[in-house]
């Protein structure tokens, strides 16, 4: 039996107990694929004429490509299920290999730095910012995430020994030690910005109500 590949990709999207988020990004990611291919029999659709496409995808990051190959091998996967194809031609298809010219490194690997000229620019930036500034450091002299510090409590920290504690991915916990530098200024706004009601290591007001609360990653204090 013939059928478009347009017509496969709507049924594959109206299959029941898909939610709504996952069908519209679905459909977002075959879109180009349908511009391209859409009236095409799926009996005529080749291994090279996809490998051809999804090699053309130079403009989106390797998470975003291996999204697109994994979505449109689902969707030839659903067309051998209803009797559509005999196989999936891109079975087996190896995924996009990283491109450290684009900027992609693994996860063991250095994605970016700071050069000491930029490092002393940021640190003159944040200098009259004590809660920045201390922040800052921290990051810089930890290698903590962002989203790790903010979570941390004042009592977490043992500042006499300039150390805390923090929970990563995978749930997973370890150390994270500081230097002077980064000691002097988390002493500073402690001692005159950090607000005492409320237990966070980072404390925010809110500029209309004056409520104290955790800072979070996108506050627009």
């Amino acid at each position: 039996m013939s059928i478009t590949l347009a017509r496969l990709t709507r049924e594959f999207l109206d299959r029941p107990g898909l939610s709504k988020n996952t069908r519209d990004s679905y459909e977002f990611t075959l879109m180009p694929l349908l511009k391209e291919y859409g009236r095409w029999s799926v009996e005529i659709i080749s291994r090279q004429e996809l490998c051809d496409y999804l090699n053309h995808l130079t403009h989106i990051c390797l998470t975003t490509h291996h999204r697109h190959q994994a979505i449109i091998q689902a969707l030839f996967n659903f067309a051998v299920e209803q009797g559509y194809l005999s196989n999936n031609p891109i079975a087996g298809l190896k995924r996009r290999k990283l491109d450290p010219e684009k900027g992609e490194y693994g996860t063991d690997e250095v994605i970016r730095y700071l050069t000491p000229e930029q490092l002393t620019v940021l640190y003159k930036l944040v200098a009259t910012d004590l809660r920045m500034n201390a922040l800052v450091r921290l990051l810089h002299r930890t290698g903590a995430r962002i989203s790790e510090l903010l979570a941390l409590d004042l009592e977490s920290v043992d500042q006499r020994c300039r150390k805390f504690q923090v929970v990563g991915k995978g749930n997973k916990q370890r150390w994270c030690f500081y230097s002077d530098d980064a000691a002097s200024a988390l002493e500073k706004y402690l001692l005159y910005e950090r607000h005492p009601l409320c237990s966070a290591l980072f404390t925010a007001e809110q500029p209309l109500t004056g409520k104290v609360s955790r800072l979070q990653r996108f506050s627009h204090e």
